[in-house]
C-alpha cells in the first residue's frame, strides 16, 4: 500500500483555516458568527479538538460550504503536478473544433483556471465568444491567428497574449496544429 501524498493530508482544521484566510476573515469574526469562543475556532484550526457536528454545521454555514465540503479529502490538495503525458491523454474535444484539459480541477476553491489547448488548421470552426474576467495565453507550439475586437494578432511559439474576455474573441489555426496554455482568470 502507498503512502497518501503529504498535500493531500490536510486536517479538517486545516481546511476550516484555508478557508477563513482566503475569505480574509479573522478568527474573532467566524466565532461570533458560529456563537463559538474565539479559542475554540483556534484550536479547531490547529487541530487540537475535533468540532461537534453541530459546532461543523455552523462553521461550514459561516464559511458558505457544507460539512461534506470541509470532510471530503478530493479537492483539498494545496499543490497539483500534471504530468504532459496526462494532460495529452486526457484532451478533451469541444463543439468548436479544438481540445481542451482543465489543469488544476482537484485543487478547491481556485482563483484562476489554466487550460490546455490543442486546435487543427480545418477542424476549428470560425466562432468569436465573450464572457467576464481577463485570459492569458502562451503558445507552446505552432501558430495561431487571435481576433480580440477588431484586430487580429498573429501569434508564434512562445508569445505570450494578455486581454479582456468582455471582447468578443476567436482563435484560428495558422499550422496543421497549434498548442497554447490558456489561463482565465
Amino acid at each position: 500500500m502507498s503512502e497518501e501524498p503529504v498535500s493531500n493530508q490536510l486536517n479538517i482544521g486545516d481546511r476550516i483555516r484555508i478557508l477563513r484566510t482566503t475569505q480574509k476573515r479573522t478568527l474573532q469574526e467566524i466565532a461570533d458568527e458560529c456563537e463559538l469562543s474565539k479559542s475554540m475556532i483556534s484550536k479547531i484550526e490547529n487541530n487540537r479538538t475535533i468540532p461537534s457536528v453541530a459546532a461543523l454545521i455552523k462553521i461550514a454555514r459561516v464559511l458558505g460550504t457544507t460539512i461534506s465540503g470541509l470532510l471530503e479529502k478530493e479537492g483539498w490538495l494545496n499543490a497539483i503536478l500534471t504530468t504532459r503525458q496526462k494532460a495529452q491523454e486526457n484532451l478533451t474535444q469541444t463543439e468548436k473544433g479544438y481540445s481542451i484539459y482543465p489543469y488544476g480541477s482537484e485543487y478547491h476553491a481556485k482563483k484562476m483556471q489554466p487550460m490546455l489547448f490543442v486546435a487543427k488548421k480545418g477542424e476549428v470552426k470560425p466562432h468569436q465568444l465573450s464572457h467576464e474576467g481577463e485570459e492569458f495565453i502562451y503558445v507552446i507550439r505552432g501558430e495561431m491567428k487571435m481576433q480580440v475586437g477588431e484586430i487580429e494578432y498573429h501569434l508564434k511559439e512562445g508569445d505570450g497574449f494578455y486581454f479582456n474576455c468582455t471582447l468578443k474573441h476567436g482563435i484560428m489555426p495558422v499550422t496543421e496544429e497549434v498548442e497554447y496554455l490558456d489561463i482565465f482568470v
